[in-house]
């Protein structure tokens, strides 16, 4: 019988902690995205839900990915902007410790997925590759 081959998937960074105990604590600590999802809450009491969704593609980690973030309740450990919204799923990376299973080198067009410049301008923030991440 043939081996299924497990596929990867989103942890939450919780899960990277581990074995990069420096880069986390700086990260939870420092980078304003480790705590994203406040910012949606503060949108929520005066949005509906079909207004707010949209958020969740760049305020949480693996949104409307597979194994991604579904809600605060279903999925609460990805609910923020976390290790693998820039590195990848880690599932795998987890599991085996192999590094080529991660994303190692973030470039700026990762950045770009969330940081456009149409988003630049409505939020007025600038898009620093690797600016408090860790």
């Amino acid at each position: 019988m043939a081996e299924e081959m497990e596929t990867n998937g989103y942890v939450g960074s919780v899960a990277c902690q581990p074995c990069h105990e420096q880069q986390f604590r700086a990260f939870h600590n420092f980078a304003r995205k480790s705590h994203s999802f406040a910012s949606v809450e503060k949108m929520a009491v005066n949005l509906p839900e079909e207004k707010i969704r949209p958020c969740y593609g760049c305020h949480t980690t693996g949104y409307g990915k597979p194994s991604g973030f579904v809600s605060p309740e279903q999925t609460p450990e990805l609910k923020n902007v976390g290790c693998e919204a820039c590195h990848g799923p880690g599932r795998l990376h987890v599991k085996t410790q192999d590094p080529a299973l991660i994303r190692r080198t973030v470039t700026i067009e990762v950045c770009k997925e969330c940081h456009t410049e149409e988003r630049v301008q409505a939020f007025r923030y600038k898009p620093i590759l690797y600016a408090g991440s860790h």
